[in-house]
Order: C-alpha cells, then sequence, then structure tokens
C-alpha cells in the first residue's frame, strides 16, 4: 500500500511540477503570482517527483 501511494505522489508531483513549469513560462501573469515563483515550485515539485520514483523503482527491484 504505501508502495503504490509514493508512485501516486511521484507522478502527481512530476506532473504538476511539469505544468507549474509550463505555466511560468509561457503564460503571462495576471495576478500576485510572480513566474519566477511558478518556476521555482515547478522545478522543486518535479525533482521530488523523480526522487519518489527513483526511489520507487529501487524498492521494487528488492
Amino acid at each position: 500500500m504505501r508502495i503504490e501511494l509514493q508512485l501516486i505522489a511521484a507522478f502527481i508531483l512530476s506532473i504538476g511540477g511539469l505544468v507549474l513549469l509550463f505555466c511560468g513560462i509561457f503564460i503571462d501573469p495576471q495576478g500576485q503570482i510572480h513566474e519566477t515563483l511558478l518556476v521555482a515550485f515547478g522545478e522543486t515539485a518535479t525533482f521530488a517527483g523523480a526522487l519518489f520514483g527513483i526511489d520507487y523503482v529501487y524498492k521494487k527491484r528488492k
């Protein structure tokens, strides 16, 4: 159960981070959230998702 939850979290973080990266780069800001904040959080979420995914792969090999 924990492994599947980790895989789901990795997928959501990776996709969410990529969406935020594209939004920060290609969409003009219309509110108070600056595009650099979106890009920074997108990079962090994508990196965290990648780490979760790598950990999942190595746990499944055992």
